[in-house]
């Protein structure tokens, strides 16, 4: 496999662009090497398979969705208080509205992965140890909640956010945010 890690990222970020506009199964390398406008055969030198991009996509969306460092380290200059979850839960959503793409790949890699074991471990994994991650974080950070709270209101906003960039006209960006506010207020 070639090892060049800008050329790699050019390719996963085509591969997510793929795999949100035509689903898993217009995944395919040479969709990968045109979304990227690299030459044909380019994918295949740096994935042994379907099934490896597939797990390299899993693992990068999540830090192509991830907020900056920079941003964070903003937000979190602030009171650690229900305020400051419910600021991090619309930095949240604002990010994955901004990159609808990465989250609806992902949802699509979740759906892959119930017909491919190989895909679904490794993609458990990868979501497993996010989850993980910001209960750490939210516990260190001294916000208000335990476990508990981080893991429901993860579930919470899991399911809004898909509502949201699936349906958007089912919940309307001003009641998402008075949503928000009200899981904080009860978790």
């Amino acid at each position: 496999m070639v090892s060049n890690p800008t050329r790699r990222t050019v390719l996963v970020d085509a591969a997510v662009e793929v795999l949100a506009r035509e689903g898993a199964r217009g995944l395919t390398f040479r969709a990968v090497d045109q979304e990227a406008g690299v030459p044909n055969g380019t994918a295949s030198n740096y994935f042994a398979n379907r099934d490896d991009l597939l797990r390299q996509v899993g693992e990068y969306v999540h830090v192509r969705l991830a907020p900056s460092a920079l941003r964070l380290a903003e937000t979190m200059a602030a009171p650690p208080d229900k305020s400051l979850v419910e600021r991090l839960l619309r930095d949240l959503l604002e990010r994955l509205q901004v990159d609808r793409t990465g989250y609806l790949a992902l949802l699509e890699l979740r759906l892959e992965a119930t017909r491919r074991p190989e895909l679904q471990a490794a993609l458990t994994k990868t979501i497993s140890d996010n989850l993980e991650q910001n209960v750490r974080f939210h516990l260190d950070a001294g916000l208000p909640g335990d476990r508990t709270t981080v893991v429901s209101l993860y579930l919470a906003m899991s399911g809004m956010i898909v509502e949201h960039l699936t349906l958007p006209e089912v919940l309307p960006e001003a009641e998402m945010q008075e949503l928000i506010t009200v899981l904080v207020d009860r978790a």
